[in-house]
Parts: structure tokens; sequence; C-alpha cells
């Protein structure tokens, strides 16, 4: 039964690759047959769970309210695309991110709830470096829309180059990933090479040092806590 969970796990969270919109879509009474039979694998698991738990420990699980409501907004909202889809009106599969749900709180994925809630017991203490991130890159952000707001630059596809601040908070929070660079930073460079100066200095700051203090910072964390659940585990 452990392997025919995690069968049913898997596809059914591989539906979301063959789903609309998909590379290779399947049609949608396929999908939604195989969805509808993943659920009522689930719920058969968990009547079968029920039935060998006492009914005071079973109802006090959130893991199992959990099962239960993530299989009722499930079927609720495949009827819905359904019915919708019958009168051709374009709607979208909000259910889809409940599916994790299944992995994370049945009974077999033991080791995967104690992954998670490592990583939920470290995000508290990562917001702190979150938000001291979050404020070097609105600085710089403000920094960028004074230096080239003024100077009316355009980008290569001739749109305003970074006149709007929000605008900028996003090419810059992408550049930290290095994903638009040298892209975002070349009219800048075109008017002024000394222009690249603020862009080498935002890559240090927020890519090589933010960045390399986050991780730290996360997987410190995680293995402490990680070392405590499975200390508590072993006592």
């Amino acid at each position: 039964m452990r392997t025919a969970t995690y069968f049913f796990i898997f596809l059914n969270l591989s539906l979301a690759l063959f789903e609309e919109p998909a590379v290779y879509p399947l049609p949608f009474l396929a999908t939604s047959v195989l969805e509808v039979l993943c659920l009522l694998v689930f719920l058969g698991r968990l009547t079968h769970f029920a039935k060998v738990t006492l009914h005071n420990v079973f109802w006090k699980d959130t893991k199992n309210i959990c099962i239960m409501v993530a299989i009722l907004l499930s079927l609720t909202d495949l009827a819905i695309y359904g019915v919708l889809r019958l009168y051709s009106v374009r709607s979208i599969r909000w259910s889809r991110i409940v599916r994790p749900i299944f992995l994370i709180n049945f009974a077999e994925s033991r080791q995967i709830r104690r992954a998670f809630r490592s990583i939920r017991n470290t995000l508290p203490e990562i917001t702190y470096v979150f938000l001291l991130f979050m404020f070097s890159l609105l600085m710089f952000s403000l920094m960028a829309l004074k230096l080239f707001g003024e100077r009316n630059l355009q980008t290569a596809e001739g749109l305003p180059y970074f006149r709007n601040y929000l605008e900028i908070v996003f090419d810059l929070y992408v550049l930290v990933t290095t994903a638009n660079s040298p892209d975002v930073m070349m009219p800048a460079f075109d008017f002024s090479s000394w222009y690249a100066l603020f862009f080498i200095a935002f890559v240090i700051v927020n890519t090589y040092i933010f960045m390399s203090l986050f991780l730290a910072v996360v997987y410190n964390n995680y293995k402490k806590h990680l070392k405590v659940m499975l200390g508590g585990a072993c006592g």
C-alpha cells in the first residue's frame, strides 16, 4: 500500500505536465479521469487509516483534515472547471497548488514532513537577512532612478530606461540572478562607461555578499533544526 500510495501521489503531481497549458497536453477527459482515480485512491487510503486508528486520534490529527480538505477542493475545482469548459468559458485550475499536500501529509511521508518542518522553522530566522537584502535592493533602485531617470535613456527596443521605480526594482531583482546581465546595463554603459561602476557595486553587494550570506543562514539554521528534530525522534 505504501508503494501504491507513492505511485498515485507521483501520478497526481505529474498531471500538471499534461494539463492545459502544457507542451504535450492530453485531452481533458483523460487527465480528469486520472485525477479522479488518484483522489479515490487517496480517499480509500484515508478511510483505511481511519479504520485502524482510534476515532478521537484520527480526527485530532491535522494531517488527515488537510488530506480531506485537499480532496474536497480538488473535486470541487474539477467539477467547476468541467462545467465552465462545456460552456466554452476559460478558467484556471486553482486546485493544483494543493496537490503537494498529499505528498506531505500521508503517514508514509514522515521524512518529507520532517524536512518540511525544518524549512518552516528556518523561515523566521532568515527574515532579517531577507529584509536587509530587500532594503539594499530598494536603495539601489532609488539610486538608479536618480542616476538614469532624468537622462531620457532608451533600451534597444526603444522603451524608456529606468524611469519607473517598480520596474527598476524588478530589473535589479532579476540582475541579482544575472539572468538579464549585461543587457540591463547596456543603455547606461553606452551613455557613459562610468555607469558600469554602479552595476558592478550592485552585483558585488547583492549577488556575491547577500546571496552568500542568505545561503549560509539558511543552511546553518536548517541543519540545526533538522539535527534537533532527529535527536528528538531518536530520543
